[in-house]
């Protein structure tokens, strides 16, 4: 079970750090590790804060949203792997629907910074999912299968195990509307399935989270399904509050499935 705390383009480097600060006083020891995913210019203060934070990296970590697979060039406004583990990041966001649509990143290019991560040492969160019209139209399978096959080719199959998936239906990200546990369960399903296509049994060992409108109040029916392995989370994780009732619930879920 894994909470991840996407912070969009919120939280100057002083919030951050004062989120960090009251998040570790209020997290108890737990199998369940929350990383935070903070913008670029937050890193280098969460990386300065982070050690008087006393917490293990196992337990509470941090990263970013985005990065590029060059490793430097003339490739203006981007980050490097090297330039993130600089700052101490542990964890990396490749491929949320923001980037795919608002930012035109292709399958091909996703595929690139999923495995320079890897290559580097960063754990890429990679995510997919269906917008409304193509879950009308009956192509959930159909685009998940892109998404996967297209993104995660060129992985080996030790590598996969260096991955986490998170499935995030376009339709449910900042809106409000949460798929129903059954809904979510299913398209999970799903994944493993396509997964153990490419790589084998060893698919029931990557974490696949759920994302889209996770709250305290729906965590515990949707983390509790077979195949959600955790939480990857917005508009929720914004306050110290919130996302330490998600990770409350998280932990009951993760005791109920062992």
């Amino acid at each position: 079970m894994l909470l991840a705390a996407n912070w969009k383009l919120n939280k100057t480097g002083r919030e951050a750090v004062h989120f960090l600060n009251n998040y570790a006083q209020a997290l108890p020891p737990s199998d369940v590790p929350t990383v935070l995913l903070a913008p670029f210019t937050a890193l280098p203060a969460l990386c300065d804060a982070f050690e008087g934070t006393k917490l293990p990296r196992a337990q509470l970590s941090y990263g970013a949203q985005n990065f590029y697979f060059e490793e430097s060039g003339a490739f203006t406004g981007e980050v490097s792997a090297d330039m993130l583990l600089e700052h101490g990041c542990t964890h990396v966001i490749v491929g949320h629907s923001e980037r795919r649509a608002i930012f035109g990143e292709s399958d091909e290019l996703l595929g690139k910074k999923v495995v320079r991560a890897v290559e580097k040492g960063l754990v890429p969160i990679f995510c997919i999912g269906e917008t409304l019209t193509e879950r009308e139209a009956g192509q959930l399978e159909s685009v998940l299968t892109r998404q996967l096959d297209r993104g995660l080719s060129r992985l080996t199959n030790e590598q996969f195990l260096k991955i986490v998936i998170a499935y995030e239906p376009v339709w449910a990200i900042g809106t409000g509307v949460v798929a129903t546990p059954e809904q979510a369960e299913a398209a999970h399903q799903f994944v493993r399935t396509r997964l153990k296509a490419m790589i084998g049994e060893s698919a029931n060992k990557l974490s696949i989270l759920y994302g889209g409108s996770v709250t305290p109040a729906n965590a515990y029916s949707l983390m509790s399904q077979p195949n959600i392995d955790g939480a990857l989370v917005g508009g929720a994780s914004l306050k110290v509050d919130s996302l330490m009732a998600l990770h409350t619930e998280c932990v009951r879920a993760a005791k109920e499935k062992q």
